[in-house]
């Protein structure tokens, strides 16, 4: 079969490998019919951090159809929609035990720990595989773990009733907040992002509106009110200190952007300003919630779509990602569209 397989930074390949082996006791095959590009694959590719097995079939964030089950699985049936919790964690450490499986001390990713869903076919334990509505488009199911990742991040953020919200970066994650956001608060939602494009996109799709991220641009948009909640999507040292100068005393700034380089922090200004800074990685039990908002943002989210390819293109797709050449949020994979 045809697959997507990372060897080291800098180093991916579309390979034809063999098919995925016999089923053990608890597993199931699954044909991928979409799968989405995220920016942690791009990290990886670019730095290798979280390359733990050479090669691999990259891709997390994917939905498919179950082939055939094996010994001992129950819940699923051949022919049922399913999108993979990416999350591959150990289940006896404080963490899992205390229901924050997201912080797993030994947590991993499929793509990574085990082959991923940049390919036609994947096998993996029916604990990773939810069921989903049969009658949502392909494309908006590839989106339910990236919905589940901005699900738990505006959670994480504790957003006042009526107040402004500013998200730094309309990439995927930031993108979902906001669209999150347009459908479950009352208040202002204000984008930045250096490509103009991508915000309009955003702010089409969510009614948000576009800012510069200078206190000027920010402070009119505000028109007088406090901005007590901020999320930075970007990752990138210079924004996350610019959003803690703009953030209001007694704010939040919630960070949920893998980027590069570290940043300098006066602790003494967040306590005179009492500003709390809140990490949000990956999802704790998002999941279900986001694929059962799937039939009610499934228009809004294909509204997001930057394009759809086949696994022949990804290479090429990771190239134009990391340039930042593109407009909609997310590209998906499609392994068994035409060439």
């Amino acid at each position: 079969m045809k697959a997507v397989r990372l060897y080291a930074a800098g180093d991916l390949r579309v390979e034809d490998i063999a098919s995925p082996p016999a089923l053990a006791v608890g597993e199931v095959l699954v044909t991928i019919t979409a799968a989405g590009i995220c920016g942690s694959d791009l990290h990886n590719f670019r730095t290798g951090a979280w390359i733990s097995r050479s090669p691999s079939v990259a891709g997390h964030e994917f939905a498919g159809k179950v082939a055939a089950i094996g010994e001992g699985v129950a819940g699923l049936k051949v022919g049922d929609a399913v999108v993979a919790d990416s999350r591959v964690t150990c289940g006896v450490c404080a963490a899992c035990r205390g229901g924050r499986p997201n912080v797993c001390e030994r947590l991993g990713f499929v793509g990574e720990v085990c082959e991923g869903g940049f390919a036609e076919e994947v096998v993996l334990p029916a604990a990773l595989l939810l069921k989903a509505p049969a009658d949502v488009d392909v494309a908006a199911l590839a989106m339910a773990e990236p919905l589940a990742v901005a699900l738990h991040a505006v959670k994480r953020l504790v957003v006042p009733v009526g107040s402004p919200v500013l998200i730094a970066g309309c990439g995927p994650i930031g993108g979902l907040a906001a669209l999150v956001l347009s459908d479950w608060h009352d208040g202002p939602i204000l984008v930045a992002d250096r490509n103009a494009d991508r915000a309009c996109r955003v702010a089409e799709v969510t009614g948000a509106r576009i800012v510069d991220l200078t206190s000027e641009a920010v402070s009119k948009a505000l028109a007088g009110q406090p901005l007590l909640a901020v999320l930075d999507a970007t990752g990138h040292p210079g924004v996350i200190a610019t959003l803690l100068d703009l953030v209001s005393p007694g704010g939040t700034l919630a960070l949920v952007g893998i980027g590069h380089g570290s940043l300098a922090i006066d602790p003494v200004r967040l306590v005179e300003r009492e500003i709390a800074l809140a990490g949000c990685h990956a999802f704790a039990d998002e999941l279900p919630e986001a694929v059962a908002l799937m039939p009610k943002l499934q228009d809004r989210l294909l509204a997001l779509v930057d394009e759809t390819i086949t696994l022949d293109a990804v290479p090429a797709a990771y190239n134009r990602l990391l340039s930042g050449r593109s407009v909609g949020l997310k590209t998906i994979i499609q392994p068994g569209a035409a060439e």
